[in-house]
């Protein structure tokens, strides 16, 4: 059985659609998928990036995008009141939902759902602690543990070469974004090309 973990950030849409359209790209397949928390901008900063919303135009586009991608494949989204936001409230509650840091797919669910759905403020207080009520998190999402399974989670998709939301890696291998998944079915598939060319485009001349 193969494993894939599945790198996000709850700020990210990309990340969100790609959460509901994961088990569509592995329907026929045995594997186990492990949900790993990062924070998105500690990635951004580590490349010398900005995020989709800090350029203008490419701003609009993202937005105008998601909504396109949503609709095309009929998942429940509305963009959040205030985006970008600071989602650290969020990582944490997530990782606090589970002894070893890695939140199972409901916990994932529940906090995508409350950012991508409904047209609300994802980081405002009180609906932040209705959701961690619901949740019911194992630990207190402030604790000195969650702060540090974060920042480990996000030192270790750097160390791997994880450099955006959503990115699933299996065998070692990277893959980035929601258009991904098809490539990620066919290299579960067995897709033979992937012997060649999986390693040819590392020795691309610069």
């Amino acid at each position: 059985m193969k494993h894939i973990t599945f790198y996000l950030d709850f700020i990210s849409p990309y990340a969100y659609l790609a959460y509901e359209k994961l088990p569509e790209a592995l329907m026929g397949h045995s594997v186990s998928v492990s949900y790993k928390p990062l924070l998105f901008a500690a990635l951004l900063k580590h490349h010398g990036q900005l995020g989709p919303a800090e350029i203008p135009g490419k701003r609009e586009w993202t937005y105008r995008q998601v909504l396109w991608l949503a609709r095309q494949n009929s998942i429940d989204l509305q963009l959040p009141a205030q985006h970008p936001f600071n989602p650290l409230g969020l990582l944490r509650l997530a990782l606090a939902c589970s002894d070893t840091g890695q939140p199972n797919r409901y916990v994932c669910e529940t906090i995508f759902r409350h950012v991508w759905q409904g047209g609300q403020d994802a980081a405002d207080a009180q609906r932040l602690q209705t959701l961690t009520a619901q949740l019911a998190p194992m630990r207190d999402v402030n604790d000195e543990l969650a702060k540090i399974q974060l920042r480990s989670n996000t030192d270790d998709a750097i160390a791997k070469g994880v450099f955006g939301v959503p990115t699933f890696e299996v065998d070692g291998k990277l893959f980035w974004g929601l258009d991904a998944l098809p490539m990620l079915k066919a290299y579960l598939d067995g897709d033979a090309t992937f012997d060649s060319d999986w390693d040819a485009a590392a020795h691309v001349g610069r």
